[in-house]
């Protein structure tokens, strides 16, 4: 990569303010932390919650750097200097040339909303695999590439990895899950989708974000990324999603929806909980589902995976008899059953979200319901007492733990718990600040026909140490259906 086709690009895509002679230097490759800079690299420095970048331009210098890209108004002796408005969209810029803008060689669909990322993402891969279409899913449990799995740090990688990935897939399609703290710092910038994929919005993530407009307002930039002549899809039951589809309009996207009325271009048409069977109309044909996955959120899922599947060109036959298959994912409504007590697994952390998974525990059959939750520490408190109203509402029983700290001491977490309890005049709940106690308790008191829903950690590993050698809440099932005995029928 040339240095003057650098500052020539950086130009042309935002503000600049540095004047810069022609260099001859060709740059090796791109990095944002100082110590994986080599000879020859260029080093954006990006201000971040934890650190500066700016603090360490000499380290990075001193490994080799031999162009600098910042933010601050800072000179340099011997190595150019060129300062951006926004160093985070110029890390996107410059990694999408630098691996020579790899989206616009893929079919890529992006799926943003707040709830059925991952779900939407899986139920896309299996149904073109099925179909013999190779798939790249790129998301918050993991990231496949060429049939290689590599773990996820992020619902979207930063954009150097993100375009790394996009340039050494070999796969025909691409799936990702788009999260709104992506959009706002610019990772998928320069990236451009075919397919754009909207679930829902609801309350999440008000810590980051100001207010719920603000959210929405930044969860529509996806749609701004479409590609000539690419496609929407858009769940049109959902109120934020009818307010996107008239900006949609407005713009002359093409746009295909999901919904239960007339006129959705794929309809659910009938629709049955307890038995987990769903009719999808697409205009032309009616495919009755019978699904694996419970609850009405994943019917909105499938009809939504259905459609993007169809304009990705896999035929709808092939399409149902994918999603009948389907057999889910790890962390999302996993089930582990033993001795007649059924333990559900779920990353459910939003109002919504835990609404829709004891519902569907509900509606499953389950005699006597408990839910196991917390809240992570240093995020969105706003969120809390409602879903502590839900969870005395749906199920019989709950018990509030601790979830990751993040920081926050285990005392003032604890503490927030009991006061938020106390607060709202719960009665059927009880407060075990060990998560591996409290899974230990449920299990240990439950009898035939009940069901434990665990949420907010899914597939997730713990981040601090609890009273079991356990390092996720599977882990702490598995331990507790094999070591303990349970009660049984009631008498």
């Amino acid at each position: 990569m040339d240095f003057n086709n650098i500052v020539k690009e950086l130009a042309t895509e935002m503000k600049t303010f540095t004047e810069i002679t022609s260099r001859d230097i060709q740059i090796k490759g791109i990095a944002y932390d100082s110590r994986k800079v080599k000879e020859g690299y260029l080093f954006i420095a990006i201000k971040g919650v934890q650190a500066d970048g700016h603090r360490f331009i000499d380290e990075a210098i001193r490994q080799g750097a031999t162009v600098i890209v910042g933010e601050n108004d800072i000179s340099l002796e011997d190595t150019p200097y060129i300062k951006v408005d926004n160093a985070r969209r110029a890390l996107a810029i410059l990694s999408d040339r630098f691996y020579h803008s790899p989206s616009m060689n893929k079919f890529i669909i992006g799926i943003t909303g707040t709830n059925g990322k991952t779900t939407t993402s899986y139920l896309l891969k299996h149904v073109l695999e099925q179909a013999d279409v190779s798939c790249t899913m790129i998301g918050s449990i993991q990231n496949s590439v060429n049939g290689k799995i590599y773990p996820s740090m992020n619902t979207t990688p930063g954009p150097l990895e993100l375009n790394q990935l996009l340039y050494e897939s070999r796969d025909e399609i691409v799936v990702m899950e788009v999260s709104s703290h992506a959009l706002k710092q610019c990772r998928v910038d320069g990236i451009l989708f075919d397919v754009a994929l909207f679930t829902n919005l609801s309350h999440d993530h008000l810590d980051y974000h100001a207010s719920m407009q603000e959210y929405f307002n930044v969860k529509k930039l996806l749609f701004d990324k479409l590609k000539k002549g690419g496609k929407a899809v858009v769940n049109s039951d959902d109120s934020y999603g009818e307010q996107l589809l008239e900006i949609l309009y407005e713009k002359g996207v093409a746009s295909f929806t999901v919904g239960r009325t007339k006129g959705n271009d794929v309809r659910l048409v009938s629709l049955n909980d307890s038995q987990q069977k769903m009719k999808l109309y697409d205009g032309v044909n009616p495919f009755e589902i019978d699904t694996k996955l419970p609850g009405m959120h994943n019917f909105y899922n499938m009809a939504t995976a259905y459609l993007a599947a169809k304009i990705a060109g896999v035929d709808t036959e092939a399409i149902a008899l994918a999603l009948t298959n389907f057999t889910g994912i790890p962390g999302r409504f996993q089930q582990i059953k033993s001795d007649g007590v059924t333990c559900v697994i779920d990353y459910a952390h939003t109002p919504d979200a835990v609404f829709h998974c004891l519902q569907a525990a509900r509606q499953a059959g389950a005699k006597q319901l408990k839910h196991i939750f917390g809240w992570r520490g240093g995020r969105d408190e706003t969120k809390r007492s409602e879903m502590l109203s839900i969870s005395a509402e749906i199920s019989d029983y709950y018990t509030l733990t601790l979830d990751d700290l993040n920081g926050v001491t285990q005392e003032k977490m604890i503490s927030d718990i009991e006061k938020l309890q106390s607060e709202n005049g719960m009665s059927n709940g009880t407060i075990i600040p060990d998560r591996t106690l409290a899974i230990m308790k449920a299990i240990e008191d439950a009898t035939t026909g009940d069901w434990i829903v665990i949420t907010g950690k899914g597939n997730e590993e713990y981040q601090q140490d609890f009273h079991l050698d356990s390092k996720s809440d599977e882990e702490t099932v598995t331990y507790c259906f094999n070591n303990l005995v349970i009660k049984g029928e009631e008498e």
